[in-house]
């Protein structure tokens, strides 16, 4: 099944008088959900989209046993501590959270609402859990990364564009997985005799300097680092690496199905499936301390053939015969 079509096929699932298999309970339960983004993001609206669906075989109907509070906030962070505290204050049974920009607001309104994160970075890093195991708190979920990604990253941009010596590491100096991966990545590099240079993702119009000043030496390229402020600017991130043809790889395939090259990391609507498997969990009594927070299980690679050509390069048989999806 085509993306384009499943998503539509998610949509219309999330509307279907399921049968209430198992139902939980006839009180109606509340969720929360708190979206770093606009709410006319396709992206986060089918990750969405798939969360229901995923409560929907579980049972739970949204108007009949569950309402949805749904919280747009964007990437600002003013904004996203008053979404924050507006959603505590509707006191849900359980609040979702999209990445480490919203779960840090949440954790700060509230130490008792529990929180499921289908998406952070390093939430022992962070100080979201105490320990992925046993995160103790109110807080659990699922990591879209784990930090040796960063050296997989460079590795493969390496193997679709040879010529790249120097690449510029897109990162949010906010986000402590950022200097982490940072980190991974700055050791990789002298085996694939690169030189890395970290690119601080922040103001727009100051970003795109850095990234101009950047290509001005030939062989560059680009790794964009996972975090809200890339996930708001991407289409600024990939007209930047068009603009001055510079190989880039992504952990989103949001990326590169807007024409960005290549993108490698978790399968995000599988992992806000598995978010409404921790959701029905709490609300049939179980506590989020006591849930183990879950590392990726499926990692996409996503090629885009019209951009590669548009840079001049040839993919090498042994990038395409591993990549998950290929857009032409």
């Amino acid at each position: 099944m085509r993306r384009r079509e499943f998503f539509r096929f998610v949509f219309s699932a999330v509307a279907w008088p399921l049968a209430a298999q198992g139902q939980p309970s006839e009180r109606m339960r509340r969720v929360g959900i708190l979206l770093p983004a606009t709410a006319d993001d396709l992206d986060l609206q089918a990750f969405v989209a798939a969360f229901l669906q995923g409560l929907g075989q579980l049972g739970w109907i949204v108007g009949s046993n569950m309402r949805i509070d749904t919280r747009w906030a964007s990437a600002d962070a003013a904004a996203i501590r008053r979404h924050a505290a507006e959603l505590v204050a509707l006191a849900p049974d359980v609040i979702l959270a999209h990445g480490g920009a919203t779960v840090g607001p949440l954790l700060q309104a509230t130490r008792t609402v529990p929180i499921v994160f289908p998406i952070v970075a390093d939430p022992v890093g962070a100080g979201f859990v105490e320990s992925l195991a046993r995160p103790g708190g109110n807080a659990t979920g699922f990591m879209n990364i784990e930090f040796g990604m960063g050296g997989k990253w460079l590795e493969l941009l390496k193997e679709i564009a040879p010529n790249v010596t120097r690449a510029a590491i897109i990162r949010d100096t906010a986000n402590p997985s950022g200097i982490a991966v940072f980190g991974v990545i700055q050791a990789m590099a002298p085996s694939l005799r690169m030189e890395v240079i970290p690119i601080n993702i922040g103001e727009a119009g100051e970003f795109e300097r850095s990234v101009a000043a950047f290509a001005r030496v030939p062989n560059g390229g680009l790794v964009v680092t996972p975090s809200a402020p890339t996930l708001l600017h991407r289409n600024l991130i990939v007209t930047l690496a068009a603009r001055y043809k510079l190989p880039a790889i992504y952990a989103e395939r949001t990326f590169t199905a807007g024409e960005g090259l290549v993108s490698y990391g978790a399968d995000f609507l599988n992992q806000y499936r598995q978010a409404a498997g921790y959701v029905d969990r709490i609300l049939k009594g179980e506590k989020p301390g006591d849930m183990p927070v879950q590392a990726p299980t499926k990692y996409e690679l996503v090629l885009n053939l019209k951009t590669a050509k548009a840079l001049g390069l040839t993919v090498p048989p042994s990038v395409l015969s591993r990549a998950d999806e290929v857009i032409e």
